[in-house]
């Protein structure tokens, strides 16, 4: 097993509310790549928890989308095409996020979540208030606070999904 070199931020716990949103969503973020490395493209690809088909590749694949969806698409109102599901898949695939084909690579799917990452956090950071809504136009239009707060949930989901992925390639547990 090979210790994670990923650092966690440190815990604000006397942050305002826009800090403490955007250090929660900065360490589950951290936890997502922290749970992929040190495997190898082999073991990124097996659903090791049956009958699941679950992959840390495919969520770490999912993830980068969802950075891209509402951070680039919603709140900044680019033109941010899917990455990796939908016309983006080699076979059309709409969960190809979750499917990623047999020539997907665990550091091009790490490198592209650091990507979208970093430019969720420039979004992020361009937002004066979290009472700012998306530019998105779509029937529900949301407030920079509310996708914070949806990330989180989404990260601790993804998160406990590798944890037990994780844990079944290789008996890492933790942080």
């Amino acid at each position: 097993m090979a210790a994670p070199t990923t650092p966690l931020p440190a815990d604000p716990p006397n942050g305002d509310e826009r800090e403490t949103l955007e250090r929660f969503i900065d360490y589950y973020r951290a936890v997502l790549v922290r749970k992929a490395e040190g495997i190898t493209d082999e073991e990124a690809q097996r659903p090791a928890c049956p009958p699941s088909d679950l992959t840390i590749l495919g969520v770490v694949r999912h993830m980068a989308d969802v950075e891209r969806s509402w951070f680039r698409r919603g709140v900044a109102g680019e033109d941010a095409p899917p990455r990796f599901y939908g016309p983006a898949h080699p076979e059309g695939d709409h969960d190809g996020d979750f499917h990623p084909p047999p020539t997907a690579t665990l550091d091009e799917a790490i490198a592209a979540f650091a990507e979208e990452v970093a430019a969720a956090r420039a979004v992020q950071a361009s937002v004066a208030s979290l009472d700012a809504l998306e530019a998105r136009e779509h029937p529900e239009v949301r407030n920079l606070r509310w996708i914070l707060v949806h990330m989180i949930e989404e990260y601790a989901r993804h998160c406990g999904h590798l944890d037990l992925l994780r844990q079944a390639i290789d008996g890492t547990t933790g942080d």
